[in-house]
């Protein structure tokens, strides 16, 4: 199955404390992931068709489904698979972490599932899983302020959405194509393009010039502030961070625990690059 990599690419790493997003499908396609660990993060679960199977090391067991938020935190260390349901055929979505800020990164693994009411507004529909926009306020708990919400522009619709001017926020285009204007500028964003709007916008100025609705994930969050270092499924701060993490689940020593009602094994951890993993923020 193919994945557009949205972030982190060469020019940004994060966006607020959001630190990976990959955009997948809509494709004729099966997901089985066997256990893996995860550290320093949160992850972020957002389908639009399809259905996959969520367990981990806690004890979860969910299903992933359109329109409904899993929210698994890392935290200390968590093993989790991801299977897709037998009646799925066509997988489409997207797979996003937060990264947990220093105070936080060793807080204890938790699961939480969320379905938000979709709510409407003058030419646009939307969902909001974490934090506020549009009125609407998710309960689901994070460590930093974060935003996420799945928007759906009507076709010809121009909005003024009203947003944080203390957020960074993204902009991740599903279907369609959505214009982000900024005075007399604009700029037109294609399905998986991942456009950037920096701090200091109390407005984002959204138009769909098509004859067709367009269906985008916003992202946002203020400035983390802090340097990561992010290699395969683990965040921490420091390479020896990441050796120590992949070592302790080689190992086996408990830290991420396992994962029950998996018929297989779990994933081993890849080798480690022949160089020094550096910091960025």
């Amino acid at each position: 199955m193919k994945v557009r990599r949205t972030l982190p690419h060469r020019d940004r790493s994060l966006i607020g404390a959001w630190c990976f997003a990959d955009h997948y499908g809509p494709e004729r396609s099966t997901m089985d992931v066997a256990p893996h660990p995860h550290t320093g993060l949160q992850t972020v679960s957002w389908l639009f068709s399809g259905e996959i199977e969520h367990r981990d090391s806690v004890g979860s067991h969910a299903m992933v489904r359109p329109g409904e938020l899993n929210l698994m935190t890392a935290g200390q260390g968590i093993s989790h698979s991801e299977v897709s349901t037998p009646e799925t055929d066509i997988l489409h979505g997207m797979q996003l972490w937060v990264a947990l800020p220093a105070v936080s990164r060793f807080v204890a693994p938790t699961f939480e599932h969320y379905a938000p009411e979709p709510i409407t507004a003058p030419g646009l529909a939307a969902r909001v899983f974490l934090g506020t926009v549009l009125g609407e306020t998710s309960p689901v708990s994070t460590y930093t302020p974060l935003l996420g919400a799945e928007i759906v522009l009507d076709a010809g619709a121009r909005v003024a959405l009203d947003v944080d001017p203390t957020f960074e926020h993204g902009i991740v285009v599903d279907q369609g194509a959505v214009e982000l204007e900024s005075g007399s500028d604009s700029t037109e964003l294609q399905a998986a393009e991942l456009g950037y709007i920096e701090p200091g916008r109390d407005e984002l100025h959204l138009h769909n010039s098509t004859q067709d609705a367009v269906r985008f994930l916003l992202l946002g969050g203020p400035p983390f502030g802090e340097q990561i270092v992010m290699w395969w499924n683990f965040v921490g701060r420091s390479h020896e961070d990441v050796v120590e993490y992949r070592a302790a689940y080689e190992a086996e020593n408990g830290q991420f625990g396992t994962v029950d009602g998996y018929p297989g094994p779990r994933l081993h951890a890849p080798e480690l690059p022949n160089a020094r993993m550096k910091r960025r923020g």
